[in-house]
């Protein structure tokens, strides 16, 4: 038991990493905050508004966790770089950055407007790519680290009313596999974890809150449910930990085999 507990522990610990969360006040990086912060990481929390991140840290903290707060409306260049740089000043050092900041305008492409346009390019890619950027600067500096960039099924698949947002999504699978190519020499994995559709309070009600959009997707998920927020942890922890050290510029898909071809109806075949 103690040899299988050490092996463990070095494959998958997390304590003392320097982690910076984008979006951690939303759905999934709220709870990819605490559960990293319970694994032993000291996490930057990363949000536009200051109140949930009191919460979330207060909740962290009183589970023995530490939590930094930083606000910053990632629309500009220069306050990407600069949320690196106050990360960095706050851990120490930044071991892993948690890309999860997004949003998404969901209507027909015919009525997407250029502000729509702007505003899921602007928070879904082109931070993205700048707060890369600027964490390749310290890690680089401090020997290497990890980034994890949260992408989606529609990286890969074709939905309605999501043109944007499938675009955008698909532009994080790419990049992250150019960016892995690129800061591979300096010791710096890259990859991208998939989720499929789980249940938050950007899909809840579009998604879910609609009967006949439910069924279709459940029609089409093989679990026969959504994912819930904290299914997405495992995978993280691994993305995150020394468990993936030899995997870089891969997306990882969570769906509940959605994308393996969920549309054959199980419940119709012997």
């Amino acid at each position: 038991m103690g040899r299988e507990q050490s092996l463990f522990d070095r494959l998958f610990s997390l304590e003392g990493k320097a982690v910076l969360i984008t979006g951690a006040s939303g759905g999934i990086g709220r709870v990819l905050a605490s559960s990293l912060a319970e694994a032993g990481a000291n996490v930057a929390l990363h949000g536009t508004r200051r109140e949930p991140l009191e919460e979330l840290k207060y909740q962290i903290e009183a589970r023995g966790g530490c939590g930094t707060i930083l606000t910053a409306d990632l629309s500009e260049v220069s306050t990407c770089r600069q949320l690196v740089r106050d990360a960095h000043a706050a851990l120490g050092r930044l071991d892993i950055l948690i890309n999860c900041a997004g949003t998404n305008r969901r209507k027909p492409a015919s009525e997407v407007t250029e502000e729509d346009w702007d505003t899921v390019v602007d928070i879904n890619l082109r931070s993205l790519f700048f707060v890369c950027q600027a964490a390749h600067k310290q890690m680089r500096e401090s020997g290497g680290g990890k980034i994890i960039n949260i992408g989606s099924v529609t990286s890969f698949d074709g939905l309605g009313e999501v043109s944007v947002y499938g675009a955008t999504k698909g532009g994080v699978a790419q990049l992250t596999k150019t960016l892995a190519v690129e800061w591979a020499d300096d010791n710096i994995q890259v990859n991208c974890l998939a989720p499929g559709f789980i249940v938050t309070p950007l899909t809840e009600m579009p998604l879910w809150g609609d009967e006949r959009r439910r069924q279709w997707l459940l029609d089409r998920i093989p679990a026969r449910r959504p994912g819930r927020p904290d299914e997405l942890v495992g995978a993280t922890v691994f993305l995150a930990s020394d468990a993936s050290s030899y995997m870089t510029g891969q997306t990882l898909i969570v769906d509940g085999g959605y994308l393996a071809g969920g549309s054959w109806q199980q419940h119709e075949h012997p």
